[in-house]
């Protein structure tokens, strides 16, 4: 029975099939810079991809034949206007376009057809994208606000601002329109209206940026809201980071403020625009009354301005909106797709704790807010605040929140049942105190809405082990509640802030989970842009807080991430956008800290390892914590060789030749002052200490044996088989535990559930990642219950240690790919599949009666290495045949436990009869 190998998360329909020897090759999945059919791109050369499917093996493109054209018409008739080229390539993501120079506005339709090695492709169906504002002169709206007597309040530096209320009528001429497009950036968060119609699904939009620096503006398709004669748009501004948290305390960029411009063209080739300017009215005496991230939101649904946004409404009594000056960014079209609700749960109990106050569980922790319906008297008052957690007695415990009020309130109108949820706060939360609620609450009336970056989930993961499994629910569930148009730290306390140092590997495991390649590609420019002239990098980005503690463990993501987004969806883009300002950060480290070529500043330590008593957040024990300048000097070194990398991939031979040198030095260095040779350990041998120069590659061959048993030992002896990392060693710990040939340490570590531990987490409640090992009983001042940056490599350690998914070495994007599973004793089997940016792979094992059952799908135009796990290689066998002789499969030889073999893209059942004895149950 055939398989279609088929990227369900992207796929969108677009198959046509061609058919070579009874067996189909077909493109799928087109998208441009990584979307689907985007809109308002301002790339100036924007950057192609498709898919292939096949339900044969071995296929390999060898050529394609490209068409855009201007309108759908001339791609139907295959006239390619804009581009039509031909060409011997085996590129199929990334592929620049390479037709007629692109102007502001141009919309782009296009197919391909695929020639591969074995057939070839119909043509796919169209796909399209449409070019933004290219140039500042196409922008005619002018930035538009009001910036006095609206009542902005601050109360103990908690600005309490309501939200601002803009429209605008205006007519249409009497001919067929052809198309509308709305180009708009309201800062902080804006909601638009067309005619009584909300204009997409986006919420907390635009994405957040550092305003002075950068502002982005989101493209829509209104045509089918607009109408012939008088149409209304209207524009609702929230405070969002723009007018800050908390003043003092967070940047504070001004007053709320929009750019708004509609494009209506007309069937005859005439264009109208209507923009914001002064002639806008404006109002702030709406119903939200206050809208703050950190302390919720406040709607008096008593004062709603009903109509507002459609024709015809009076706003005899709003004022004139007034020109405001500019923030100061680059207008810039937003690549990273917005905020939306994503899923909406259910509660799942709802308690009276005492007279009129009730709890209720969501029975998960998340993020989001809650939609409620409620019926009652005009005016009356019903609050709901938000928790992680609960007290002993059933009250919501807030001490972990710090000064954030995580508070909504409603007002009702009377009128029957209202339904409501708030637009510009959000809550990290799992329990929800209700008071003034006019009766009984019940689970019906409130729904959780969960909120994050619109992304896709692009992997599945399961095993034989119930803790890994609730572990990566959890993880799931941390991951995507820290998408906030930058990965932050937590959801709930009043910070949410983009710590650099949690997402370095971070990035890395969150991608096999999440397509998060634009959400992490725009965090890089929010890096670059916060740089300092001198070349120091924040350890925060965007700057809401004003943090250069000049260190390498945190500043170094920038330069990981760029790396993670190359190796896994083969973006080399980034590294030479930002190759520049990463190199003026490290002159300016290397001038400013090393010293004798080790580099002595630090600031965080192992950021957060497990403390020796349970009411601590950091260990006060010398013992446990490593040298400050050995986790600066492994990462600096790191760096420089990640480094060296990029220069050779941009053809800076000068570069790398100078990045290696330094390298070597500072190795050299490193080792001198910090390897005991005798004792075959660094510094006070903590596993840390050890494990960076290990898995970094800094120490000398002949102790490499002798520095993993120190890792192993102190693991083992000293901690009884529990983690002992903070945040830094945590990003190697599992992996390079595994590839040194102890896996079983890994699992048991991964497995654990006493403390430390994740699966501690979960006996004692968690349904998310916790900030601290032991964050059930440390002080509240830093214990969020919703934090992923103790999960360190845990979960690249499952899909490219457990599962066997990863990237070669030498290769970029999974072109190929290198499939080695670990099969550790006391794991049944494991169950893991990714849609890399070619197309899905999967590897799902198992162990049964002795033998070792492999089944692997290799997508599309890639190759894989296979590590079967076999000590025979006569008894490795598909449907009882030898491997070696399946057609495209070669025998490369024998590695350990392993037999590898090199095959091409397609479906394979594996099944290895001499499975190494230490392997098996």
């Amino acid at each position: 029975m055939k398989k279609r190998i088929i990227a369900l998360l992207f796929c969108a329909g677009l198959l046509l099939t061609a058919c070579d020897q009874g067996f189909e090759i077909e493109v799928a999945r087109l998208y441009c810079e990584g979307l689907v059919d985007p809109l308002g791109i301002d790339r100036p050369v924007p950057r192609l991809g498709w898919e292939l499917v096949s339900t044969g093996r071995n296929i390999r493109q060898t050529g394609y034949h490209i068409l855009v054209a201007s309108s759908l018409e001339k791609l139907d008739a295959n006239e390619g206007d804009l581009w039509d080229a031909t060409l011997q390539s085996e590129e199929s993501i990334f592929v620049p376009y390479g037709g007629v120079a692109l102007t502001s506005r141009a919309e782009c339709y296009w197919k391909v057809k695929v020639t591969a090695n074995r057939g070839k492709t119909e043509w796919s169906k169209p796909a399209v994208w449409t070019m933004g504002l290219l140039q500042p002169s196409d922008w005619k709206a002018a930035w538009t606000g009001f910036e006095k007597n609206l009542a902005e309040v601050i109360v103990d530096n908690r600005t309490r601002l309501a939200a601002r209320y803009f429209r605008k009528e205006f007519r249409t001429e009497d001919r067929d329109i052809r198309k509308a497009t709305l180009y708009i950036s309201g800062l902080g968060l804006y909601e638009a209206y067309l005619n009584a119609g909300r204009i997409g699904e986006q919420v907390l939009s635009p994405t957040p940026t550092d305003y002075r620096k950068a502002v982005k503006y989101n493209t829509f398709d209104v045509t089918g809201l607009v109408s012939n004669g008088v149409n209304t748009l209207g524009v609702t501004l929230g405070n969002g980071r723009f007018y800050g948290m908390r003043n003092p305390g967070n940047r504070q960029f001004g007053f709320p403020k929009m750019r708004v411009q509609l494009e209506i063209a007309y069937s005859d080739g005439t264009l109208q625009t209507v923009v914001s300017d002064p002639a806008w009215k404006v109002t702030a005496n709406g119903p939200i009354r206050v809208n703050n991230e950190y302390d919720g939101e406040e709607y008096d649904a008593r004062m709603e301005l009903d109509g507002w946004y459609g024709n015809g409404y009076d706003d005899t009594a709003w004022q004139q909106a007034e020109p405001v000056e500019a923030p100061g960014g680059v207008m810039e079209a937003q690549l990273n797709r917005n905020i939306k609700v994503m899923e909406t749960i259910r509660p799942v109990r709802i308690t009276q704790i005492q007279p009129g106050v009730y709890i209720m569980d969501m029975g998960q922790n998340m993020v989001g807010w809650v939609r409620m319906k409620v019926a009652g008297k005009k005016g009356t008052e019903v609050k709901l605040r938000f928790s992680e957690l609960l007290k002993e007695d059933s009250t919501v415990y807030l001490a972990n929140l710090r000064s954030a009020l995580v508070t909504d309130k409603y007002i009702l109108k009377g009128n029957g049942t209202e339904t409501w949820e708030p637009a510009f706060t959000y809550h990290g939360f799992r329990f929800v105190e209700i008071t003034g609620f006019p009766g009984t609450p019940a689970l019906d009336d409130f729904e959780g809405r969960v909120v994050y970056d619109e992304m896709e989930m692009t992997g599945r993961f399961d095993c034989a082990d119930p803790v890994l499994n609730r572990i990566f629910y959890n993880a799931y569930w941390g991951i995507r509640g820290n998408y906030r148009g930058m990965p932050t730290d937590c959801p709930q306390r009043d910070e949410r802030m983009g710590w650099l140092g949690d997402r370095a590997v971070g990035s890395h495991g969150e991608s096999f989970v999440f397509n998060n390649q634009l959400l992490y590609a725009k965090w890089l420019d929010d890096i670059e842009q916060a740089q300092r002239e001198d070349g120091s990098i924040p350890d925060v980005a965007p700057v809401y807080w004003t943090l250069y503690s000049d260190n390498m463990t945190w500043p170094g993501a920038y330069v990981i991430i760029a790396n993670m987004l190359y190796e896994q969806y083969g973006n080399l883009e980034p590294i030479a956008k930002h190759y520049s300002s990463m190199n003026k950060w490290i002159a300016y480290m290397r001038d400013t800290y090393l010293k004798n070529h080790i580099l002595v500043k630090d600031t965080y330590g192992d950021w957060c390892m497990p403390p020796e008593q349970p009411e601590l957040i950091h260990s006060l024990d010398p013992s446990r914590k490593t040298d400050g300048a050995v986790l600066s000097t492994t990462f600096y070194y790191r760096i420089l060789k990640l480094m060296e990398r990029f220069a050779a991939l941009l053809d800076k031979e000068e570069d790398a030749f100078a990045f290696n040198r330094e390298a070597e030095a500072v190795s050299n260095a490193f080792n001198e002052t910090y390897f005991n040779r005798e004792t075959e350990q660094y510094s006070n041998n903590t596993v840390t200490a050890n494990l960076l120069p290990l898995c970094y590659g800094m120490v000398p061959d002949k102790y490499v044996e002798g520095v993993f048993r120190n890792i192993v030992d102190k693991t083992t002896d000293e901690f009884d088989g529990h983690v002992s990392t903070g945040l830094v060693g945590i990003q190697w710990l599992m992996r390079g535990l595994t590839r040194h040939g102890r896996a079983d340490l890994a699992l048991k570590i991964a497995t654990n559930h006493t403390y430390p531990s994740w699966g501690y987490m979960i006996k004692n409640g968690a349904t998310t990642i916790w900030e601290l090992w032991n964050g059930n009983t440390a002080d509240p001042a830093m214990n969020s219950a919703n934090h992923v940056m103790l999960l360190g490599d845990l979960l690249v350690w499952y899909y490219e240690d457990l599962a066997g998914i990863k990237n070669a070495v030498g290769s970029a994007g999974f072109k190929h790919i290198e499939m080695k599973p670990h099969p550790v004793k006391g794991l049944e089997y494991v169950r893991a599949s990714w849609e890399s940016p070619y197309g899905r792979i999967k590897s799902s094992w198992n162990k049964k009666d002795g033998r070792f059952i492999w089944w692997i799908v290799v997508p599309c135009n890639t190759t894989a290495t296979v590590y079967v796990p076999a000590t025979d290689r006569n008894a490795v066998t598909q449907d009882k045949e030898r491997f070696t002789s399946v057609k495209g499969v070669k025998y490369l030889g024998t590695e350990g436990d392993y037999i590898l073999y090199r095959v091409g893209s397609g479906d394979y059942h594996i099944e290895s009869a001499a499975f190494p004895a230490n392997l098996n149950d």
